[in-house]
C-alpha cells in the first residue's frame, strides 16, 4: 500500500506543478489582442476564417455566442449521424463491419458531440477506421474545444463592461489549434512509444503458443488515445477501454493518461484566476475542488484496499476483481477518481467490479459534476455554486451578494437553479422510469441493490458527460440508446445556455466599489464554505437514490 500511496502523491506533484505554466499559456490562447502565438498559429487560422466565412474580429453578445455554438454543434452531430448510417459503403473499412442502426447512430452522435462518449458498443466490432477518424477521433477534438471556449466566454462575461462574450468561431478553431492539436500529436507519439498502435492495416493474424490461429484487432489507436484524455472525452478505441493493453499497455502510459485528464482542467481554473484579475479568487475555487477530490480519492483507495468482508473470509486482503495486475489497487483507484472528477469516462478498471463504496466515488463525483470537471464546462459548474454560495451567504448576513464587484439578483439566480435542478431531473426520472419499464429492465444483469446502482449510473454518466459505464447493464437497447441520448444532449446544453445567460447578464452589469462590508469570495472561509454547500446539496438531492443503490449493497454484505 505504501508504494501505491508513492505513486499517487508523485502523480498528483506532477499535476499540480503544470497547472500554472499551463494556465498561463492558456491565457495567451485565448487574448485577442497580438501575441508571439498569432505568428505561428495566424496564417493557419486565417486561412479556415475565410474558408467557413466567418469574421474573426466581429464581436458576440450571449445569444449570437450560444447560437454560433448550437448551429456549429447540430450540423456535426448530423454529419456523424450520417457517417454511422452509412460506414459500410464508405472507404477505410477493411474489416467490412456494417452500417450501425438508427437508435444506436443517434446515440453515438449525441455521445460524441456532447463530449460523453458513452459507447453502447464495442469500438473494434462496430466502427470502420473512417468512422473512427472523422466521426470519433475528430469530434473529440471539436466537443473538447466547444467546452473549452464556452468557459472562455463565461469569464469574459463576468468582468466584461459590455456585452460582449467573444466571438465562438475564433475561441474554438483557436482551442484545437493552438491547444489541443499539438498537444494531442506530443501524446501520440509517446503512446506509440509504449506500445499503442497506430495504423490502417487490417486485423493481424498471429498464432497462439498452444498453436491456435488468433485475429487481433489494431488500428489509429494512439491519435485516438491522446485526445481522448486531453480533452477529457472518455470512450475507447476497444470495448474494454483503457484496461487494454493496446489502449493503455504500461505503468508509464497509465501515468501520462491520468495526467493528461487532469492537465486542462486544473489548468483552466488558474486560467480563469487570470483573466478575472484575481488568482486568490481562482485558488480559492482551485482549493475547493482539490478539497473534494482528495476527499472521494481516499474513499475508493480506502475501500479497495478494505475489500470485502467475503473476500477477506477467504485470507484475501484487498479487491483486484476487474483490475489490471500492471496497474493493482492504488493506479487503478486513482484513474477512477480522476477519470468523474474530470468528467473523461475513460476506464482502466471495471467499475462495475468496485466494492458498493467504491462505486459511490464515481457515482458521487458525477452527480456534483463540478471536482474539475471535464474541460470549460467542470469550470462552470463550480462557479454555478459560487454564485449560489454567496447568494445564500448574502441572505444570512444580510447583504447584497455580490460576485467580482457584480451584484447577484434574481435573474442570475433564476437561471443558476434552472442550471442546477437540470441535473438531478435527467438523473432521477430516467431511472424512475427505467426501473418501471419490464423492458429496461430486463437490461440488469444483476438483480437487487448492485442493479439498482446500474442504472442509475447509466442515466449518472449520460447526464454529466461522463461517459464511463458501470457495466452490467445492456445498454444497446433501443430504450436505453434513446434515453441516455437525449438525457446527455439535456445534461450538455441546458446547462451551457444557463451559464451563457448568466454571463451576458453579468456582462452589461455596473462594478460596485468593494468597501467593509462587502463579502469576500477569496478567502478560506469561503472556499470552507463553498466546500460544504456543494456537499449538502449534492447529498439532499441524490442520498435518497444512492440509499437504494451502493449505499444498501454495503450494508447488506454485513448481514
Amino acid at each position: 500500500m505504501t508504494n501505491g500511496l508513492m505513486q499517487i502523491v508523485v502523480t498528483l506533484v506532477i499535476a499540480i506543478l503544470l497547472v500554472k505554466p499551463v494556465g498561463a499559456y492558456l491565457v495567451k490562447v485565448f487574448d485577442y489582442e497580438k501575441t508571439g502565438l498569432d505568428r505561428i498559429f495566424g496564417p493557419g487560422e486565417r486561412f479556415i476564417y475565410r474558408m467557413i466565412g466567418v469574421k474573426d474580429r466581429e464581436p458576440m453578445g450571449w445569444k449570437k455566442y450560444v447560437f454560433a455554438m448550437l448551429l456549429t454543434n447540430f450540423i456535426m452531430m448530423m454529419f456523424m449521424y450520417i457517417v454511422f448510417r452509412t460506414q459500410k459503403f464508405l472507404p477505410l473499412n477493411p474489416d467490412k463491419i456494417g452500417n450501425m442502426p438508427p437508435a444506436l447512430a443517434f446515440n453515438t452522435a449525441a455521445s460524441f458531440i456532447t463530449n460523453t462518449n458513452w459507447q453502447a458498443y464495442s469500438g473494434e466490432k462496430s466502427l470502420s477506421y473512417l468512422s473512427q477518424m472523422i466521426a470519433i477521433t475528430f469530434p473529440m477534438f471539436t466537443s473538447a474545444a466547444t467546452g473549452f471556449a464556452v468557459a472562455i466566454a463565461f469569464i469574459r462575461g463576468l468582468v466584461a463592461k459590455q456585452n460582449n462574450l467573444g466571438n465562438f468561431y475564433v475561441d474554438l478553431v483557436r482551442s484545437i489549434t493552438r491547444v489541443f492539436l499539438p498537444l494531442s500529436f506530443i501524446v501520440a507519439l509517446f503512446l506509440v512509444f509504449q506500445g499503442v498502435p497506430e495504423t490502417l492495416h487490417g486485423a493481424a493474424n498471429a498464432t497462439t503458443l498452444e498453436g491456435v490461429k488468433q485475429t487481433i484487432t489494431r488500428g489509429p489507436v494512439a491519435s485516438l488515445e491522446s485526445i481522448k484524455h486531453l480533452g477529457t472525452n472518455g470512450g475507447g478505441y476497444f470495448g474494454t477501454n483503457s484496461a487494454h493493453p493496446f489502449e493503455n499497455p504500461t505503468p508509464l502510459s497509465n501515468l501520462m493518461e491520468i495526467l493528461c485528464m487532469l492537465l486542462l482542467p486544473t489548468a483552466l481554473v488558474y486560467t480563469f484566476g487570470v483573466m478575472i484579475k484575481n488568482k486568490r479568487q481562482g485558488w480559492s475555487v482551485f482549493a475547493a475542488m482539490g478539497i473534494m477530490f482528495l476527499l472521494f480519492l481516499s474513499v475508493v483507495l480506502f475501500a479497495e484496499y478494505q475489500g470485502t468482508p467475503a473476500l477477506n473470509a477467504l485470507g484475501v486482503h484487498g479487491n483486484m476483481e476487474g483490475k489490471e495486475v500492471r496497474f493493482g489497487i492504488s493506479e487503478s483507484s486513482l484513474f477512477t477518481a480522476v477519470t468523474t472528477a474530470a468528467t473523461t469516462g475513460s476506464v482502466n478498471n471495471m467499475h462495475d467490479s468496485l466494492t458498493p463504496i467504491g462505486g459511490l466515488v464515481p457515482l458521487g463525483e458525477m452527480m456534483l459534476n463540478n471536482v474539475f470537471g471535464g474541460k470549460g464546462v467542470g469550470l462552470l459548474n463550480g462557479l454555478l455554486y459560487v454564485i449560489l454560495t454567496v447568494f445564500i451567504c448574502g441572505l444570512m448576513v444580510g447583504r447584497t451578494p455580490e460576485f467580482l464587484g457584480k451584484k447577484i439578483e434574481s435573474k442570475e439566480v433564476k437561471l443558476a437553479s434552472i442550471a442546477l435542478l437540470t441535473h438531478p431531473v435527467i438523473i432521477l426520472v430516467p431511472t424512475a422510469i427505467a426501473l418501471m419499464t419490464p423492458g429496461a429492465i430486463s437490461s440488469i444483469l444483476n438483480s437487487g441493490y448492485h442493479g439498482v446502482t446500474e442504472v442509475l449510473y447509466a442515466f449518472t454518466s449520460g447526464a454529466a458527460n461522463n461517459g464511463s459505464a458501470f457495466g452490467g447493464l445492456t445498454a444497446n437497447t433501443n430504450f436505453y440508446n434513446i434515453a441516455i441520448g437525449i438525457v446527455m444532449l439535456l445534461g450538455r446544453f441546458i446547462s451551457i445556455i444557463a451559464m451563457l445567460a448568466i454571463a451576458g447578464s453579468f456582462a452589461t452589469k455596473k462594478i460596485v466599489e468593494a468597501t467593509t462590508g462587502t463579502f469576500r469570495t477569496d478567502t478560506p472561509l469561503f472556499t470552507g464554505i463553498l466546500v460544504v454547500i456543494i456537499l449538502v446539496i449534492g447529498a439532499l438531492t441524490f442520498f435518497p437514490a444512492l440509499a437504494l443503490g451502493p449505499i444498501a449493497e454495503h450494508l447488506g454484505m454485513f448481514h
